[in-house]
């Protein structure tokens, strides 16, 4: 082989070897936690299992939170719009689905979990177990509904259980920082393009939809218009924002069963809804035809459109303060 052929084919064994490393580091597994490890995309395995859920970094800084008076669809409860700054936190990069959830529900695989590398320890036995839904759509890949919020965060409880890492359900401020993926709009890209990110009332045959299906926003969410609304950690206040100017990581937590916050709106939602600044809470009529005595901790018969996401802060919080993340449960008679 004559010697510039030679220098070529080497070149390109050269040029292909760097392409797969990159192609690898882009689908690489990382086990969160790692002392050293880079703030960066991982796959987070759920031990005993082959299901695993996807986690995109979010970087903190400040935003404004809520809306201008000036924006279509806008209500009084998203002003005065406010500085708020937010810290870095991964978030799931889909709703959670319901074959994730069945594995928190049917318990078949508890005695599995990761022994290393562990940045909080918590006992999978130590985590409370959820009753049978109500009616199990059983579909891989669609998104979990009809679940309260408590269910939400003991799913967070178990799995930080599971794993080993503090997960959580987001913040309101920080899901309005994630959705908003840096844009001040009313939607993170042209509202001509809603159809194109979003599953809603337009275009959901009004039900929900298999989780992915649509582009995701500028940091690699999706469905964070439509599909289904999220629950949030906070309780929902109409005034909060005219106390919360200039604040760090706002969180208002209660002691109060209703109203609480979801966000992001759902299938069977207008445009309006979908706005990144959009709230909406939780009432009694979610749980009307539950003929439960007390009603259900885990369920909603009134709420098929409810789902949630989960996050990893990237500063775990003290061991005191995990159970208030995780919630208590509420009775209801």
């Amino acid at each position: 082989m004559k010697e510039w052929a030679k220098l070529l084919m080497k070149d390109l064994l050269i040029a292909f070897s760097l392409l797969a490393l990159t192609l690898e580091s882009r689908h690489q597994t990382f086990p969160a936690g790692v002392p050293g490890q880079s703030f960066k995309a991982y796959q987070q395995d759920i031990p005993g299992t082959d299901l695993s859920i996807d986690f995109v970094p979010v970087s903190g800084g400040d935003f404004r939170m809520g809306s201008p008076e000036t924006e279509a669809g806008r209500r009084a409860d998203e002003g005065p719009q406010h500085t708020v700054t937010v810290d870095d936190f991964w978030m799931s990069t889909l709703e959670i689905t319901w074959d994730q959830f069945e594995l928190f529900l049917y318990r078949e695989t508890d005695s599995e979990f990761v022994t290393q590398n562990r940045d909080i320890d918590l006992t999978v036995d130590g985590v409370s177990g959820a009753t049978m839904p109500y009616v199990n759509f059983n579909k891989p890949g669609y998104p979990l509904v009809n679940v309260t919020q408590y269910a939400a965060s003991t799913f967070c409880k178990w799995l930080s259980a599971k794993t080993g890492h503090f997960y959580r359900l987001p913040t309101e401020a920080e899901w309005e920082y994630a959705s908003r993926a840096g844009n001040e709009g009313a939607y993170p890209f042209e509202q001509g393009q809603l159809g194109d990110y979003a599953w809603y009332a337009d275009n959901s045959g009004k039900k929900p939809q298999k989780g992915g299906t649509r582009k995701p926003n500028a940091w690699g969410l999706y469905d964070m218009q439509g599909n289904v609304a999220e629950w949030v950690l906070d309780g929902y206040d109409a005034g909060f924002y005219r106390e919360a100017d200039a604040s760090d990581n706002p969180l208002r937590l209660t002691e109060e069963l209703y109203p609480r916050v979801v966000r992001g709106g759902s299938f069977q939602d207008t445009r309006e809804n979908l706005r990144s600044a959009s709230r909406q809470h939780s009432d009694k009529t979610w749980k009307k035809r539950d003929p439960q005595i007390p009603k259900s901790l885990w369920w909603l018969t009134d709420a098929l459109h409810v789902g949630f996401r989960v996050v990893r802060p990237a500063q775990v919080p003290p061991k005191a303060e995990w159970e208030k993340y995780w919630g208590k449960p509420i009775r209801e008679y």
